[in-house]
């Protein structure tokens, strides 16, 4: 039923720049939040960033100051502004809308969408 779709990764050389963008379709409910999260080869699935419906955020450590999440009006898409990209944020990186306190089945993964940043 509800569905979410990620575009806007590719490759890119270190300190560059990439704009992941997630469009959710279907019945959005709230209170809800929307993150991305990565996984890296030989890694485990880690949380990047969140927004929740009310406006608040959370960043990974290893992001903060370079990453930037937003959310358009409506709540239904999400946005990640990746600055200075380093090698090791290469990983497969996929949206997610859930209940803010992670409760009940509310919880949605799209497909992912690959960044790779290389020299």
């Amino acid at each position: 039923q509800l569905q979410l779709v990620e575009s806007g990764g590719g490759v890119v050389q270190p300190g560059g720049t990439l704009i992941l963008f997630c469009a959710a379709f279907g019945i959005i409910v709230a209170p809800n939040e929307m993150g991305w999260y990565r996984q890296a080869p030989g890694k485990q699935r880690e949380s990047v960033a969140a927004i929740t419906s009310g406006g608040s955020t959370n960043y990974a450590d290893s992001v903060k100051g370079r990453f930037t999440i937003s959310r358009d009006t409506a709540e239904n898409m999400v946005f990640l502004q990746m600055n200075s990209l380093k090698p090791e944020d290469t990983a497969v990186y996929a949206c997610r809308l859930r209940h803010p306190t992670g409760r009940g089945p509310y919880d949605y993964w799209g497909q992912g969408t690959q960044v790779t940043v290389s020299s």
